[in-house]
């Protein structure tokens, strides 16, 4: 990595020790849903601690990150059932976030923020888990697809911070998320979320669409709404936010081209409210032209932007 230009110039002067990991991952495991089908507790705390371990201690990149580049996530793993016939055997829910620094202030700029209802995985808490990339579907499909899934979006996580630091920064981390997808685990109809027959909002498709040259655009957003304008945002506000409302724009071409677009919805829900907010600071006769266009947009917060006209 071009050493993030960024965290350079913030964390200058802090401890020169560097880490190789690149991930500060916040790990919660919730069995509520299961508590009465005699379930061990303990077993879940153990699977909180391996998802923390295999997080934030495997090497994801092949560049060095200082311990202050290091990118915040947070996963909360929901065990919602047993699969039958399956030993040690769950279905899940996954919802991830993560977030980078904006210079020269204190927020955080949410970059992922999504829920993956098909988690099916088996899981023994006396074996750590493991992952290879050239080895996905591991010897067990049930016992590998935990590790596939998390890897699957801890490249994600990646490759979206590096996108935002320099212009398709994250491609080779969004390839190795592509690279999970072509050879996960498979188990008939029981192990899903990774094919395209199976629906057109899984995790299939979300790395399909952000290695499209159809989606440039978005990728293109991604950089420029965060390098060129939240980063900028303290010394050149009213520059940034033209950035940020020109945006609009390039995404609404992109949505009339792709509707239906998952990449599109999974990027609003996590850059939702940084828009809401620009527009909201915007003179009270210019804001109905954004909030028409983006409403077009992002359909599911469109109750947030209409309370931008009120």
């Amino acid at each position: 990595m071009l050493k993030r230009l960024f965290n350079i110039l913030l964390f200058i002067g802090l401890a020169t020790n560097v880490s190789a990991q690149e991930l500060n991952c916040t790990v919660k495991v919730m069995a509520d849903g299961i508590s009465g089908q005699g379930q061990d507790k303990e077993t879940f705390r153990n699977m909180q601690l391996a998802i923390t371990e295999f997080m934030n201690n495997r090497k994801w990149t092949d560049e060095q990150f200082g311990p202050q580049e290091k990118i915040n996530c947070n996963i909360l793993i929901n065990v919602t059932q047993t699969l039958q016939g399956v030993q040690n055997g769950f279905s899940a829910t996954l919802t991830i976030q993560s977030s980078r620094p904006v210079y020269n202030t204190s927020y955080m700029s949410q970059m992922v923020k999504h829920v993956d209802k098909e988690v099916q995985f088996s899981y023994n808490q006396f074996s750590p888990l493991e992952f290879n990339d050239n080895r996905v579907a591991g010897n067990n499909v049930y016992v590998s697809n935990l590790p596939a899934i998390l890897a699957y979006y801890a490249y994600l996580v990646i490759g979206f911070d590096f996108d935002s630091f320099s212009p398709k920064g994250g491609e080779p981390y969004f390839k190795k998320a592509q690279n999970i997808v072509n050879n996960a685990p498979e188990q008939g109809k029981t192990i899903t979320g990774w094919k395209a027959v199976e629906g057109n909002h899984n995790r299939y498709w979300i790395v399909d669409q952000v290695l499209n040259p159809r989606f440039q655009a978005l990728r293109s957003v991604m950089y420029s709404m965060h390098r060129e304008a939240l980063d900028n945002m303290y010394l050149k506000p009213e520059e940034s936010q033209k950035i940020i409302l020109n945006s609009i724009n390039s995404l609404s071409q992109l949505q009339k081209e792709n509707p239906g677009s998952v990449l599109l919805q999974f990027f609003f829900n996590a850059k939702s409210d940084e828009f809401a907010s620009v527009i909201a600071q915007q003179p009270e006769a210019n804001r109905g032209l954004y909030v028409t266009m983006i409403s077009q947009i992002d359909v599911p917060n469109v109750q947030k932007y209409n309370s931008l006209l009120k």
